[in-house]
Protein backbone atom coordinates (compact mmCIF):
# COMPACT_ATOMS: atom_id res chain seq x y z
CA UNK A 1 0.00 0.00 0.00
CA UNK A 2 1.41 3.34 -1.06
CA UNK A 3 1.79 6.09 1.73
CA UNK A 4 -0.37 8.79 0.49
CA UNK A 5 -3.41 5.91 0.56
CA UNK A 6 -2.17 4.98 3.97
CA UNK A 7 -2.61 8.31 4.93
CA UNK A 8 -5.82 8.81 2.97
CA UNK A 9 -7.20 5.99 4.79
CA UNK A 10 -5.91 7.14 8.07
CA UNK A 11 -7.52 10.62 7.52
CA UNK A 12 -11.07 8.95 6.60
CA UNK A 13 -10.81 6.92 9.64
CA UNK A 14 -10.03 9.67 12.04
CA UNK A 15 -13.04 11.95 10.45
CA UNK A 16 -15.08 9.01 10.62
CA UNK A 17 -13.87 9.24 14.70
CA UNK A 18 -14.25 12.98 15.65
CA UNK A 19 -18.34 12.31 13.62
CA UNK A 20 -19.15 9.06 15.53
CA UNK A 21 -18.12 11.15 19.03
CA UNK A 22 -20.05 13.91 18.23
CA UNK A 23 -22.88 11.99 16.64
CA UNK A 24 -26.83 12.81 18.70
CA UNK A 25 -27.51 8.95 17.82
CA UNK A 26 -25.75 6.50 20.34
CA UNK A 27 -26.17 3.31 17.93
CA UNK A 28 -24.77 4.98 14.81
CA UNK A 29 -22.12 6.77 17.00
CA UNK A 30 -20.98 3.59 18.06
CA UNK A 31 -20.82 2.09 14.43
CA UNK A 32 -18.75 4.64 13.02
CA UNK A 33 -16.47 4.51 15.59
CA UNK A 34 -16.11 1.14 15.13
CA UNK A 35 -15.68 1.35 11.68
CA UNK A 36 -12.83 3.87 12.18
CA UNK A 37 -11.31 1.58 14.51
CA UNK A 38 -11.79 -1.22 12.05
CA UNK A 39 -9.91 1.19 8.63
CA UNK A 40 -7.21 2.39 11.46
CA UNK A 41 -6.70 -1.92 12.40
CA UNK A 42 -6.60 -3.11 8.20
CA UNK A 43 -3.91 0.08 7.51
CA UNK A 44 -1.65 -0.52 10.51
CA UNK A 45 -1.85 -4.40 10.62
CA UNK A 46 -2.34 -5.17 7.13
CA UNK A 47 -0.48 -2.02 5.14
CA UNK A 48 3.13 -2.61 6.30
CA UNK A 49 4.05 0.65 6.45
CA UNK A 50 6.53 0.24 8.65
CA UNK A 51 6.69 4.33 8.97
CA UNK A 52 3.38 4.69 10.26
CA UNK A 53 3.34 1.91 12.51
CA UNK A 54 6.55 3.31 14.25
CA UNK A 55 4.99 6.71 14.77
CA UNK A 56 2.20 5.08 16.00
CA UNK A 57 3.68 2.38 18.93
CA UNK A 58 5.93 6.19 19.82
CA UNK A 59 2.87 8.02 20.29
CA UNK A 60 1.34 5.24 22.48
CA UNK A 61 4.43 4.80 24.00
CA UNK A 62 3.87 8.45 25.06
CA UNK A 63 0.96 8.21 26.89
CA UNK A 64 0.46 8.70 30.74
CA UNK A 65 0.04 6.44 32.86
CA UNK A 66 -3.05 5.53 34.10
CA UNK A 67 -3.61 6.76 37.82
CA UNK A 68 -3.35 3.91 40.66
CA UNK A 69 -5.90 4.41 43.69
CA UNK A 70 -4.71 3.90 46.83
CA UNK A 71 -7.79 3.93 48.38
CA UNK A 72 -8.62 0.76 50.51
CA UNK A 73 -11.82 -1.92 50.28
CA UNK A 74 -14.32 -0.70 53.00
CA UNK A 75 -15.88 -3.47 55.11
Amino acid sequence: MSWWTTCTLLLISSILWLIGRDNSDDVIGLLQKILAVSVAAVVLLFGHNLLIELLALLTALRLPPAQRSDTKHLS
